[in-house]
């Protein structure tokens, strides 16, 4: 009689083939409550086909493969002469032209379209998370270029094109076009104000010479760069084009790229400016100033993809458990399981619920939400991408074993999740950031305090959490040394006060429970055996 050895029972079906838009019941919600119904129909359609796209079985092996197969710099050519350019895999460039044909960089041209581009980034990130680089910066290049209108003229109709053009020719013969960033030099980091590089104006009026070298440069394959460089005046923001109007490559020497722990799809590099062209935007000295607001819009896409890195480990989390069968049972079921599955769901879902509130706020484009922005994005950029690690750990664990199985996925979720606590300004200067919208913009926090309250008197733990956090507010003596504690509670009680008034009564009353009402342990699984912990999960579970 042949007998087998290995017969393959009790695993779960891959999670491909759906439609990871509708299955986020969360991101749904919160499209449907800030779209304007004018449109919503319209936005319903596209994310819902990005959603499809996303969650197909070519497009996530696309994925995998721009994750095994990372960018190579190519310095010369084989004649020698210097060339600069990074080679990517082909399923990068597949990756990068859907997510520019789906709007990724055109949020600021189209209505609605802040909240339109967030849930497609949440969704997109799903996918491999390394694109949503170049997407984020050339999204947020507009902002900045708007301080010198021509400039604005000439480059945002190509920003915010959705034609991918990956080949290097002069903007002016492209229909699209992506931007990079290089603010960080390696003797100051963060400390942009200690940066070296030299600015020599030209003869030509807005025209400058850059030597000098960034450490970090993101998406060193890009048409153009926002970069800060110190003018006769003072540090200044320039943009530096990686093809001149005639043809020619400015001069870009990329020394080498990056070897990063995640975020392995994507080229971040360590470049060097030896009389590289520049042209000034906004006026000398003015630079922090100029280019914040393109480091405001890539701070919020920190918290989105944290976010939809977040609903990926979840989904991956409760998709196993709901097949994997172990001690009698449907893992789903077990008690103790469907804790942790519920707790991880909690916080997946407080984080997309925040996010997409403040691109709300962009769309609105009104004073009170400008000044909600100010205090918002930096406290939940703190406090959201530093969930989003423990939140990716923990959901690999769900599959056991399998979980630190590269096939699994989850490893690649964990080594990408502690990046964007780290991007745009990592957890201290984030917290320092707030404390100075505290001190120096108190409409910030008045906005932001009455957005809190529209929950006021809904749950008690939340109206005590409130009233901890204005004490904490009305002594800001020696406040630097606990600003994390700090931003971290106008975090927690922002997101409790918006799950209060939108989300399901089972989802609000366990956050209130567990992150407002001190009912929680130090690790995830914790929450009161209590609360409805089944249709929590349920509500996570990734199924249309």
């Amino acid at each position: 009689m042949a007998r087998t050895t290995h017969t393959v029972t009790n695993q779960p079906p891959p999670l491909v083939g759906h439609d990871v838009y509708t299955a986020d019941r969360a991101l749904v919600a919160a499209v449907e409550r800030h779209v304007d119904p004018a449109v919503l129909e319209e936005a319903r359609s596209e994310l819902a086909a990005l959603g499809r796209t996303s969650g197909s079985a070519q497009v996530q092996e696309w994925g995998v493969l721009a994750n095994e197969h990372p960018p190579r710099l190519r310095t010369h050519d084989r004649y020698g002469h210097r060339v600069d350019e990074v080679d990517f895999h082909p399923s990068w460039h597949r990756l990068l032209g859907k997510g520019v044909s789906a709007g990724l960089t055109s949020a600021w041209t189209r209505p609605g379209g802040h909240v339109r581009r967030a849930a497609a980034f949440v969704v997109w990130t799903q996918v491999e998370a390394g694109n949503g680089c170049p997407l984020s910066m050339t999204h947020a290049a507009v902002p900045a270029l708007r301080a010198d209108p021509d400039l604005a003229a000439e480059w945002e109709p190509r920003l915010t094109s959705t034609v991918y053009d990956r080949e290097l020719r002069p903007a002016h013969l492209k229909a699209g076009a992506l931007f990079g960033m290089g603010m960080t030099e390696k003797q100051g980091g963060s400390d942009v104000r200690a940066n070296t590089t030299v600015a020599r104006p030209l003869a030509e009026d807005g025209a400058y010479e850059l030597t000098g070298h960034k450490w970090f440069c993101s998406a060193p394959m890009s048409d153009g760069f926002l970069v800060l460089a110190r003018a006769p005046e003072g540090v200044t923001c320039f943009l530096v084009p990686r093809v001149l109007a005639d043809g020619s490559r400015n001069t870009f020497l990329i020394q080498r790229l990056k070897d990063k722990l995640g975020n392995r799809s994507n080229a971040s590099a360590e470049v060097e400016f030896d009389g590289t062209w520049a042209r000034r935007v906004g006026a000398e000295r003015r630079g922090v100033r100029t280019i914040i607001g393109m480091v405001a819009a890539t701070r919020l896409d920190c918290v989105l993809g944290s976010a939809g890195l977040m609903r990926q480990a979840v989904a991956q989390a409760v998709h196993h458990c709901s097949y994997r069968e172990a001690f009698g049972g449907k893992l789903l079921d077990k008690p103790l399981m469907r804790n942790v599955l519920a707790d991880l769901a909690l916080e997946s879902e407080a984080a997309t619920t925040l996010a997409l509130r403040l691109a709300a706020a962009y769309d609105s484009g009104d004073e009170q939400d400008r000044a909600l922005l100010r205090l918002a994005v930096p406290a939940a950029k703190f406090w959201v991408t530093k969930r989003c690690a423990p939140v990716a750990v923990e959901a690999a664990e769900c599959l056991g074993g399998n979980g630190y199985v590269e096939e699994s996925g989850l490893p690649r979720l964990v080594r990408e999740s502690p990046l964007n606590s780290i991007w745009e300004g990592a957890g201290n200067i984030q917290a320092l950031d707030v404390l100075r919208a505290l001190q120096r913009e108190p409409a910030a926090l008045d906005v932001c305090l009455r957005e809190i309250g529209l929950a006021r008197g809904a749950d008690h733990r939340l109206d005590a959490a409130i009233k901890g956090l204005l004490t904490e507010l009305a002594d800001l003596e020696g406040v630097e040394a606990r600003a994390r504690r700090l931003v971290e509670r106008l975090a927690l009680v922002l997101q409790g006060s918006l799950l209060v008034r939108f989300a399901p009564p089972e989802v609000a009353d366990a956050f209130c429970a567990s992150r407002l009402g001190g009912d929680w342990g130090a690790s995830f699984g914790t929450l009161p055996h209590t609360l409805d912990l089944a249709s929590v999960v349920e509500r996570a579970r990734p199924v249309a």
